[in-house]
């Protein structure tokens, strides 16, 4: 005779119930909790089964939605099925679409048409499918955000109309869908803006184009920034002297963040830059232009790290060659000098050169100061010895 006995029924209904949907189960959680005495819970609105189910049925992660975006479970209407097969026909794979929906369970909301014209907008400025879809899988906020429709199209063809690189205005939609949704006078005014900078300080015409897709792909925000702030920042920076030249260097080096820079605190950094390292005007605008950072540093940053220098025994002349010493913090400045006095090499002593730049440069600098010490020197002058000696 078979014997079941209750642990093995226990064990299997606790497998089943992890094969079973989510309905079923709350369903089965409902009629066992209604003979048990009542447990005080959180209030928590009602989800709609039929979209729980659906996303269940892609293998999203119901728990991930409902601890992040629980609200979308409870919208009356969801088109999840209907979202699925849009991402499907542009060529996502059922993992991507689960990564896609828990990561933006708000796509579900969309209606068809308009997630249809979506695509078609998105296509429109990429049409390699592939790389359409690594854009939604990293932005899907910013492909399913369809109530400023109008003003995307509008803005799409503006870009175009300056034969701006598809590849740049695509990024620029993913990264920055907030200068896609303003109305397209906002970036016409903008682009205009940067249009007249560019050619009073000396740009070409013909370049142009270029130069504006160099700082769009550096900076996405570049359009979000006012037009007013771009004038007051540069304006400030002419009257401190800066040739046309250099503050075309500049607005390159900084991007969009020559925008951010208000004059009182340039001000402050220049007065204090200048102090410290006891230099000239002119000497003052080529520590500037070799090392932009110190124009928005904060006052504090820059006395901390300047003093960090001058406490681990780096001179102010050792500063005033190699400025973009100032763009590491005290820490990383310590450990390089450390690491570099542990096989003999003494900073102070030389160029700051050798510890400046990325991790990268740092380390392809210290690797090459390991091979000329371990190189073995060799003295032209003296005489070969033979084989017999």
């Amino acid at each position: 005779m078979l014997r079941v006995t209750t642990a093995s029924l226990c064990t299997s209904c606790q497998r089943m119930r992890l094969l079973l949907p989510p309905s079923a189960c709350s369903s089965s959680s409902s009629s066992s909790s209604s003979s048990s005495p009542s447990v005080a819970s959180p209030v928590r609105r009602l989800e709609n089964q039929r979209t729980v189910d659906a996303l269940y049925q892609l293998s999203v992660d119901i728990r991930k939605v409902r601890k992040f975006k629980g609200w979308v479970l409870s919208e009356g209407s969801a088109f999840v099925s209907e979202t699925a097969a849009l991402l499907r026909d542009m060529g996502a794979d059922a993992p991507a679409v689960a990564r896609i929906l828990e990561d933006h369970p708000e796509a579900v909301l969309c209606r068809p048409a308009d997630a249809a014209a979506q695509r078609d907008l998105w296509v429109s400025v990429c049409p390699n499918r592939r790389e359409l879809m690594g854009i939604i899988e990293k932005f899907p906020a910013s492909f399913f955000t369809t109530t400023h429709h109008g003003n995307q199209r509008a803005n799409i063809q503006y870009l175009q109309s300056l034969r701006l690189n598809k590849r740049i205005i695509s990024r620029l939609m993913a990264s920055a869908p907030q200068s896609f949704s303003r109305p397209v006078e906002r970036n016409q005014e903008v682009i205009h803006t940067l249009r007249e900078i560019y050619l009073d300080l000396g740009g070409d015409e013909g370049n142009l184009r270029v130069w504006l897709q160099k700082l769009l792909s550096q900076n996405p925000y570049i359009l979000l920034r006012p037009a007013e702030a771009w004038r007051d920042s540069l304006g400030f920076l002419w009257e401190q002297g800066f040739t046309t030249e250099e503050l075309l260097r500049l607005v390159s080096s900084l991007r969009a963040s020559v925008a951010e820079l208000r004059p009182e605190s340039m001000r402050q950094a220049l007065l204090y830059v200048e102090g410290v390292l006891g230099c000239s005007k002119d000497e003052l605008r080529q520590v500037v232009v070799r090392c932009p950072a110190v124009l928005y540093y904060s006052l504090p940053t820059l006395m901390g790290r300047f003093q960090g220098l001058m406490d681990s025994g780096v001179s102010v002349e050792q500063v005033k060659e190699s400025p973009t010493v100032l763009e590491l913090t005290t820490q990383i400045v310590l450990y390089r000098i450390h690491k570099l006095a542990s096989h003999g090499y003494d900073v102070r002593s030389g160029s700051l050169d050798v510890i400046v730049g990325t991790k990268k440069d740092f380390e392809t600098s210290y690797s090459k100061l390991q091979l000329r010490r371990q190189r073995p020197l060799f003295n032209p002058v003296a005489p070969l010895r033979s084989a017999e000696e």
